[in-house]
């Protein structure tokens, strides 16, 4: 494993400095696999695009970041400017590194709505961005070629066989009632949180390197996450919350995101105001650390923000008349 570190590390400070006033347009291309970014391109699909085709594409993010969440503990693998000084690290993470999951879900994003699409420059446009949202996690220096490799092998898989199997789930999915939808949402939820829950079971006898440690307290100025993810929390509350909002919805009678351009950013405005809220607002006023109770509290706070997604801001949006019912249409 060192000799792969170690090669590794060469072609990411040959990149580094091949390229060394790139920083700026490295970071905004990291950006595009971030949760933020998900944050506002997410609703924006669902709202304004296709609420079908939307909420599919966010529960395959949700078990893409959920996997990548329980792989990075199960391999407990360092970034690059962990176990070498000599690398610069603008983006300093605190996670475990392999696979990458800006990579991972690069290809389960960015893969998906091409498929969806059907165009070659859809494709073009997608392996593009997968390849350079890749490129800059090296060179921020946090992410391994070969980390970068396993998140892309992994998210195709994963896209593989999303493809594949979810219409069948979803056909069958739409034969059942709010309740069992609710309690299928709930089940799914927490086995998403069972995957991170093997992974720890499986590497209780490990002890993150005192090095390791020390690097990153120096860089980013914070411990590593190397227990219990809240980003695996998080990404089971907002699955939860996606499901119940969207059988809510259908039992309410639907949602159309057709409409002139006006009510589209008119609904995007006023939906993404309360998600700012939901999201970043609270965020100062949650319990911090990993214990059973900060988990919980996040966990229902991912969920609230799927939920104002997915059921609460398009009933919202048909009361005020920018947007009208769909009842013929199921979006499971």
């Amino acid at each position: 494993m060192e000799r792969l570190w170690s090669s590794g590390i060469s072609m990411i400070m040959r990149l580094q400095s091949l390229a060394p006033s790139m920083t700026a347009p490295m970071k905004l291309l990291s950006f595009l696999g971030d949760i933020e970014f998900y944050l506002l391109m997410m609703p924006a699909l669902y709202w304004c695009w296709d609420t079908k085709k939307a909420l599919r594409l966010g529960v395959l993010l949700m078990l893409s970041g959920s996997l990548n969440e329980a792989l990075k503990v199960a391999l407990h693998q360092p970034r690059p400017f962990w176990i070498s000084s000599a690398v610069e690290a603008p983006s300093a993470e605190t996670t475990l590194g392999l696979p990458s999951g800006h990579s991972q879900q690069a290809v389960c994003v960015w893969g998906w709505l091409a498929h969806q699409l059907r165009r070659a420059w859809a494709w073009a446009l997608a392996v593009l961005l997968i390849v350079l949202i890749g490129v800059s996690r090296a060179y921020l220096g946090v992410h391994f070629p070969h980390c970068l490799l396993l998140g892309a092998v992994v998210g195709a898989t994963l896209l593989w066989g999303f493809v594949r199997w979810e219409p069948r789930a979803s056909t069958w999915l739409a034969g059942r009632n709010l309740v069992e939808r609710l309690g299928l949402g709930l089940l799914g939820s927490l086995t998403l949180l069972g995957l991170t829950g093997a992974a720890l079971a499986s590497v209780h006898e490990w002890s993150v390197p005192s090095s390791w440690v020390q690097a990153v307290q120096e860089k980013a100025g914070e411990p590593i996450q190397a227990s219990v993810s809240v980003y695996a929390v998080m990404s089971a509350g907002v699955l939860f919350g996606l499901a119940a909002g969207a059988a809510w919805l259908q039992r309410s009678g639907g949602f159309s995101a057709e409409g002139t351009l006006p009510q589209r950013l008119l609904r995007y405005m006023l939906g993404m105001a309360a998600v700012a809220v939901l999201w970043f607002g609270l965020e100062s006023h949650l319990p911090q650390g990993t214990g059973l109770l900060a988990l919980g509290v996040r966990y229902l706070h991912a969920g609230l923000v799927g939920l104002w997604v997915a059921g609460i801001a398009p009933l919202m949006f048909r009361g005020l008349g920018l947007a009208e019912k769909n009842s013929n249409s199921s979006v499971a």
